[in-house]
């Protein structure tokens, strides 16, 4: 039995292959696949209570041998899930589908889910939880943890490639993984309405000649001219707060009507600028990734398996963004909305084509006038049903970027927000008293 920490000892690591026959190739990566190289793996954690039944006699309670065979049979279908990142003969980064398999860990504690009702992101959880084996094999695509508490209830740690997947690609997967695993012996069932990922990547490769025509592409990949050396200061701290439902209407009526991304993203960029104390006349900036599968002319297809997101953003001087009047959010809201609408093909089309011409910058703490927010919101990242019901919560194991947010629904079907925030420690009192006033 290898001791992992003192809290948690690993019992098994096994590799799970697809159980049948996948193609043998070099995947080809868009610009945009590329980017993500060495952004290495997403680490996430999902925390599910012991359920005493799942109305089938004899059934174990996260069975082991069920979540491979349904890992097995899910990555038939993903099976760049199972390859190994590499380089084809010019070179250039490539995932290596030979089926190799992902990693699947098995491992045990004397912790309980209730010590870990109020967690947040942090490099404990993710040393307890998330799979080992991607510091040791980096191109290791896919990786797993399954922990086993003393009240029953398990943790689940992956551990997901950024070149291989985005946020809506790693949902499609975990969203069969566990129907196959929902449906047992059943499995035909699911392979009948399975939704097929696409893996043609080359869809999104650049145009030849590459050509930038957006002016709104590149300047995403640089550092805001009027002050690029302010960098965070001080320690970092995570904290999770929510917004109810109440709170999320109080700002989408102050924002004139803004849909949840806009108004709380406006809101929390006002906070974020006010409790950091940012000079008036910098200039400050919002950007976000956002899903253009709909958004190119012809649009990707809807189960498009790979990373089809771009950053986009908003900028403004201090003074116009921060103010703690409550009034003066729909400006803001504004701002954000500009944003989204901006999202065409050919922002899309400017942003790949520049990436082809230049390296893209590697990720880096980012300035202190910058925000940058996830969001998840209406994702089903509650649905990874197993079989014995919803997880109680989903999160980042770690984050560790002053300025990075995530927006994720508060899952408990009270249509309130989840925010999962980074930010400099001497800011953080601050900012909860900015975003809880005038709710």
């Amino acid at each position: 039995m290898a001791r992992v920490d003192e809290k948690v000892k690993v019992v098994e690591s096994c590799i799970v292959t697809p159980s049948e026959e996948t193609p043998s190739h070099g995947l080809w990566l868009s610009p945009l696949d590329l980017m993500m190289v060495n952004r290495g793996h997403t680490p996430n954690v999902y925390f599910y209570r012991y359920a005493s039944s799942s109305g089938v006699v004899g059934d174990i309670f996260f069975d082991v041998a069920r979540l491979k065979e349904a890992m097995a049979k899910a990555l038939v279908s993903f099976y760049p899930l199972a390859g190994r990142l590499g380089v084809d003969a010019d070179g250039r980064a490539e995932i290596d589908c030979a089926g190799q398999g992902a990693h699947f860990v098995v491992a045990r504690s004397d912790l309980t889910v209730d010590d870990f009702s109020d967690c947040q992101p942090s490099l404990e959880l993710k040393r307890l939880f998330v799979p080992r084996i991607v510091d040791d094999s980096p191109c290791v695509m896919l990786a797993v943890q399954l922990t086993f508490f003393k009240c029953g209830g398990v943790a689940l740690g992956t551990a997901l490639h950024h070149v291989a997947v985005d946020a809506v690609s790693a949902v499609h997967f975990f969203e069969t993984w566990s129907a196959f695993s929902r449906a047992g012996s059943r499995d035909k069932d699911v392979a009948e309405v399975l939704e097929l990922p696409c893996h043609d990547r080359t869809l999104l490769r650049a145009r030849s000649p590459p050509r930038v025509v957006h002016p709104d592409a590149a300047p995403m990949f640089w550092p805001l001219k009027d002050n690029p050396n302010i960098s965070p200061a001080g320690p970092v701290v995570n904290e999770i707060f929510v917004i109810s439902m109440d709170q999320i209407a109080a700002l989408k009526h102050a924002s004139s009507g803004a849909s949840t991304f806009c108004a709380v993203s406006a809101h929390v960029w006002r906070c974020m600028c006010v409790a950091r104390r940012l000079a008036p006349e910098a200039t400050t900036r919002l950007t976000f990734p956002a899903n253009f599968r709909r958004s190119l002319r012809p649009p990707l297809p809807e189960r498009y398996f790979g990373n089809g997101i771009i950053v986009v953003g908003a900028a403004g001087k201090v003074r116009d963004i921060a103010s703690e009047d409550h009034l003066a959010l729909a400006p803001v809201a504004g701002r954000v909305k500009e944003a989204v609408r901006g999202l065409d093909d050919e922002l899309v089309r400017s942003t790949i084509d520049y990436l082809e011409m230049n390296e893209a910058p590697p990720a880096s703490s980012m300035p202190e006038t910058e925000v940058r927010i996830v969001s998840w919101l209406g994702m089903p990242v509650y649905d990874v049903d197993f079989g014995w019901g919803k997880p109680l919560t989903m999160m980042r194991a770690v984050q560790q970027r002053a300025g990075l947010i995530y927006l994720i629904d508060s899952g408990l079907g009270d249509g309130g927000v989840r925010i999962l925030l980074s930010i400099e420690a001497e800011a953080l009192k601050d900012f909860q008293r900015l975003l809880y006033e005038n709710l």
